[in-house]
């Protein structure tokens, strides 16, 4: 099939090794190319318009930004163009999240070759692709009420992120200047989800950098991406 007659994925990985194997798995697929590729959300955002995907590859965890905020950014600005998440982060605490932020489907990074390129044809129908773990998830979600929901779950995306980086032992500096954010807005998301119930241990009176503490489900267990 020529070149223009494929669909055209775009990838957006900070750890080129990934994105070069992402790239030669899809070019042996007749009828699928690569359009382009980037490393953070802000090159994603410039370079998506001036390479016309059919669908987005995005992994969660990005240099300087949020793979979630960026699945959100492109569900406001092309509303029509399918975002697939793949990342090592667990299903169960993230891919919820994951669709909730306009994914239409997500795989953890120990899937196998054949099943990316299903969940990339499976998108381009106009399907969601998700493990049969997750729908039932989140179809029992819908079934019981916000107030019997996990701690974590009642967590925002940006607290949960938060809490996921302290737990790998990031200071509140080092995670400010990841996120763009200011100290004190770190502290406050810290603050926010203390009073949900969300830590199990702190060892700052005043959450100052380094920080070091405890979180529930095993947060600090969580790889990067």
């Amino acid at each position: 099939m020529e070149k223009k007659n494929r669909f055209r994925v775009f990838i957006v990985d900070d750890h080129p090794v990934v994105r070069d194997g992402l790239k030669n798995l899809i070019e042996q697929e007749e009828d699928l190319m690569v359009c382009g590729e980037a490393a953070d959300a802000a090159t994603a955002l410039k370079t998506i318009p001036q390479t016309s995907p059919d669908v987005v590859l995005v992994d969660l965890s990005l240099e300087h930004s949020s793979g979630l905020e960026l699945v959100k950014e492109i569900r406001d600005q092309y509303a029509e163009l399918p975002v697939i998440v793949l990342s090592m982060h667990d299903e169960l605490v993230y891919g919820e999240r994951a669709v909730r932020s306009g994914a239409r489907g997500y795989l953890m990074k120990g899937e196998s070759s054949a099943r990316v390129v299903s969940a990339i044809r499976s998108v381009l129908q106009g399907e969601v692709f998700l493990s049969e773990r997750l729908m039932a998830q989140i179809a029992l979600r819908l079934s019981h009420a916000k107030a019997t929901r996990p701690a974590i779950e009642r967590l925002s995306d940006r607290e949960l992120e938060v809490f996921q980086m302290l737990g790998q032992g990031t200071s509140t500096t080092a995670i400010a200047e990841k996120l763009n954010l200011s100290i004190k807005t770190v502290q406050m998301y810290v603050s926010r989800a203390i009073c949900g119930t969300a830590i199990l241990a702190v060892r700052s009176a005043d959450l100052s950098p380094g920080v070091s503490f405890s979180v529930i489900t095993g947060l600090n267990n969580t790889p990067r991406s």
